[in-house]
């Protein structure tokens, strides 16, 4: 099937946050006195502020005060981001100038639009892409496929004509969902026996999109 467009994730296929994301969470979690943050953190992957504030009650209970936890994994985020920057993930590069004179190129990010502008811009990659869908823009995260959806209308495309390029499952999730080609490039997690069946592709890296499109 030819596709008329890529869909990209950012945090993980784009760029390296979820690196400095899980150092933050540890340091906050240190900090808060809480246990477990390694799989808080793994079940927030991909998801919007909404719905992490959601997983940690319900990890946490009611009382804990997730706003201010989640207020401080960021201010941690900001300070790395301001003195290290955002490397970009491998072959990000390669594959954008491959599969731009080819597909329509946009983004489907979790992450609220006035850091995506930011991060994307300080990395020299936002030129790349026609539209941008974040976070902010959705009542509900991924794995629910409503910021699909509204990255595919911003195009004018129908989800069938659509890939989507995750690392995460709930990214995979999302896109399935939706009705787009999943294509994944994991990052910190493998896909197991249960999302494999959603996958349009599996590959190491992102060079490995050349293959097949």
């Amino acid at each position: 099937m030819r596709f008329k467009a890529v869909i990209f994730d950012m945090d993980g296929v784009i760029l390296d946050t979820e690196t400095i994301c899980r150092r933050t969470w540890l340091a906050a979690a240190g900090e808060f006195g809480i246990s477990d943050a390694e799989s808080a953190f793994m079940r927030c992957v991909g998801t919007n502020r909404t719905d992490t504030m959601r997983i940690l009650h319900s990890l946490y209970g009611d009382s804990f005060d997730a706003e201010r936890f989640a207020g401080r994994t960021s201010e941690l985020f900001h300070e790395i981001e301001a003195s290290d920057g955002i490397p970009l993930m491998p072959y990000v590069r390669e594959i954008l100038d491959y599969l731009k004179p080819r597909y329509r190129l946009a983004l489907a990010s979790s992450t609220r639009r006035e850091a995506v502008v930011r991060q994307l811009g300080n990395a020299g990659v936002l030129s790349y892409f026609e539209s941008l869908t974040t976070g902010d823009m959705v009542v509900h995260s991924k794995p629910d496929p409503e910021i699909y959806r509204l990255a595919c209308a911003s195009l004018g495309l129908s989800p069938e004509e659509c890939a989507a390029v995750e690392d995460s499952p709930n990214g995979i999730r999302s896109a399935y969902a939706a009705g787009l080609a999943p294509v994944m490039v994991p990052d910190t997690v493998q896909p197991d026996a249960a999302l494999k069946p959603m996958l349009f592709r599996l590959y190491d890296n992102l060079l490995g999109i050349r293959e097949d499109f």
